[in-house]
């Protein structure tokens, strides 16, 4: 994991549109609805109202009150990997379409309007790892930043970072970064003094049967804690709650096997 954006504590940010580059929000498609949402409902404490149903039945996760994620609906005879989307903010979605093509990635959804909410592009970079890009409109994306139960980080697993670091700089205009030590293949993407995600280059044998994806970190009170009520709510451990400079992380997978991370972040 390279270093996340820090934060003080929770503090609410609906009022702020997104700098163009910044994850603004996350989405996952899932095939069960309901028991999707009992589930994180119980792990996070999230509640939930109708979204957006362009692409399908879609739900917005609250956190007393703030949205924080959304969770959409497969159709039946979509067998696709599922994995949480981080979706990175735009000022102009159709031109960020275009520039994802030139550059090499892969437009597979959009660009569409989600009512009034927003526009939206569903894509992957040239090395195949799937991310979402959002024009605001009506809804400016994650209100809530820094609370238990609220997106953290998003972390890009890779083969190598050198190549697909300067799709997405180059796309979204991030300066980079090496982080960690030096053997070690990690970096960091900025927007000015603002680290904004993580890529983690882990080569060719951990990727063997996702292929290259983002994982999301969702910050928790008690990582140990939480990765116990996800394994009784159905969920699997991936990689058990262990320390790093960053905070105490686990990596997990829901029932339907979509993984993501849980985070005690260092404050």
């Amino acid at each position: 994991m390279t270093e996340p954006r820090r934060s003080a504590g929770p503090h609410d940010r609906k009022h702020k549109r997104p700098v163009p580059g910044t994850p603004c929000w996350v989405s996952l498609m899932v095939h069960g609805m309901a028991t999707t949402q009992d589930f994180y409902g119980s792990l996070f404490g999230w509640e939930f109202r109708p979204g957006p149903q362009q692409l399908g039945p879609y739900v917005r996760a609250l956190l007393d009150g703030h949205e924080v994620a959304g969770i959409g609906q497969l159709p039946p005879d979509r067998h696709l990997p599922l994995a949480w989307t981080p979706y990175l903010a735009s000022d102009d979605v159709d031109l960020t379409a275009e520039t994802v093509r030139l550059c090499g990635g892969t437009v597979g959804v959009g660009p569409l309007d989600a009512d009034d909410a927003g526009r939206l592009v569903i894509g992957s970079d040239p090395s195949g790892a799937v991310f979402g890009v959002w024009q605001a409109a009506g809804h400016l994306g994650t209100s809530l930043d820094g609370a238990p139960g609220a997106p953290a980080w998003h972390e890009l697993l890779t083969f190598e970072t050198a190549s697909v670091a300067k799709f997405y700089e180059t796309v979204f205009g991030y300066e980079e970064e090496p982080a960690g030590a030096a053997d070690t293949d990690h970096v960091t993407l900025r927007l000015g003094d603002r680290p904004v995600a993580g890529l983690h280059g882990v080569g060719q044998a951990q990727l063997r049967d996702l292929g290259p994806h983002w994982m999301t970190y969702f910050e928790v009170l008690d990582t140990d804690e939480a990765a116990a009520r996800l394994v009784a709510l159905g969920g699997r451990l991936l990689k058990p709650p262990h320390d790093t400079p960053h905070g105490r992380a686990a990596t997990v997978a829901d029932p339907e096997g979509a993984r993501f991370s849980l985070i005690r972040s260092a404050r």
